[in-house]
């Protein structure tokens, strides 16, 4: 719900002090008073139509604190009109309450060993002790999420964004917003395996036929994982200026979450030049993988949002096969995904998981059947593979059971 704020609030608004979690000063030259001015008036309304334009624009959100108020309607967590105080989000029913008490998550080790590599790039000149706190507060965030949705797989790199989110927001209203990050746009990444993001990056090579055909031929025997790392993380591991980062997650807030494989596809066209010089496979790989360290970033989301016209997802021939139950296809409409609750995400996932354990059960079965591929054994595998597959989709609760014996 939006705080009620009297006609003065904008005016203290601007008398507030930057807040202490801010790395980057809060100031703008008078010419981006209009910008502010409109991103405060979308913010008021929820307008998130208009703040997916002002993202787009130039300088994006503009400043840590127009990003405090921006962001959590973007990822659907409802904000006050004003950001005087860095006030905590109100409660609702996603809220998980009590985390602290929640059983251990079976990643957290693993998240603890990220957590102490973390705050390498920003923000700078942090003594040994705020550095401390910094990644005591990044660790706790991520178990906050993490315990609260114990279905989510941790991924290395997740805590590259996480370090992002508590960069502009209090941990109070990170934890929301990353929390609905997780289930309900990035949740692809987080199941139990690779597969659904294997799917995403199987489009980057039919962005690119659309894009520059012959840049597409030139590297058509590379396998598209080369993005992996930018995507995954939302760019976070690569992009090492604190305020380039910020604003490049205006724009992948407010766009759709394939928005993403576009823009590193138009990284690629840029690039290509480069590209072309090099022939051999695997210095191909290395320098496919490799974001450049200084990149106007509004010329280049401007390129990636005509990339995107040219060639829509639906389009795609690699679109056919993403699960009608990926982020990218669950959170196309930005107002829509707002909207959705934990819930919805959560059973998204299970809808998700359950197809992958369907496809390992499949590719298990069809091991067994070219190991034993002689004619009439293998007509008799065949029907009793069919037989097996009915009786399973109509008792999913086997489906586990079996997957477990043919992974033996």
């Amino acid at each position: 719900m939006h705080r009620e704020s009297g006609g003065d609030d904008d005016d203290d608004e601007r008398k507030t002090s930057t807040p202490e979690n801010a790395t980057v000063p809060d100031i703008v030259c008078q010419t981006d008073q209009k910008k502010q001015d409109e991103i405060r008036s979308a913010c008021a309304e929820a307008d998130i139509r208009e703040l997916q334009r002002l993202a787009e624009s130039a300088g994006g959100f503009l400043t840590d604190s127009l990003r405090q108020l921006a962001w959590p309607i973007l990822l659907g967590v409802p904000a006050p009109r004003t950001n005087l105080n860095n006030e905590p989000p109100p409660k609702s029913d996603d809220d998980g309450g009590g985390w602290k008490e929640l059983p251990r998550h079976r990643d957290e080790d693993q998240v603890q060993l990220d957590v102490n590599r973390s705050f390498v790039y920003y923000p700078h000149d942090l003594s040994d002790s705020d550095l401390e706190r910094r990644r005591s507060q990044l660790s706790a965030l991520i178990s906050e999420v993490l315990r609260t949705c114990p279905y989510l797989c941790y991924f290395q790199g997740y805590h590259d964004i996480c370090q992002v989110f508590l960069l502009v927001l209090q941990p109070a209203w990170a934890a929301r917003c990353v929390t609905r990050l997780s289930v309900l746009r990035i949740r692809d990444f987080m199941l139990p395996n690779l597969g659904p993001t294997t799917a995403q990056l199987r489009l980057l090579p039919d962005i690119l036929g659309c894009a520059d055909p012959a840049l597409r031929r030139h590297i058509a025997t590379i396998e598209p994982f080369y993005a992996l790392a930018g995507t995954l993380t939302m760019y976070a591991h690569n992009i090492e200026a604190y305020h380039d980062i910020a604003r490049l997650f205006d724009v992948l807030l407010a766009r759709e979450p394939v928005f993403s494989i576009y823009m590193f596809a138009q990284i690629v066209v840029d690039r290509r030049d480069e590209i072309f010089d090099i022939d051999e496979p695997d210095l191909l790989q290395v320098i496919l993988a490799r974001v450049p360290a200084n990149m106007d970033l509004d010329s280049l989301i401007a390129r990636s949002v005509t990339l995107y016209a040219r060639c829509p997802p639906s389009t795609l021939p690699a679109w056919r096969r993403i699960s009608r139950a990926s982020a990218l296809k669950t959170a196309r409409d930005a107002q829509h995904a707002a909207g959705q609750t934990l819930q919805d995400g959560a059973a998204f996932f299970d809808e998700q998981s359950k197809e992958l354990q369907w496809l390992d059960l499949r590719n298990s079965v069809l091991s067994v059947m070219w190991a034993y591929r002689r004619p009439a054994k293998a007509l008799g595998m065949a029907v009793a593979v069919g037989l097996v597959a009915f009786y399973v989709r109509r008792n999913p609760t086997l489906l586990s059971s079996i997957a477990s014996f043919f992974a033996k």
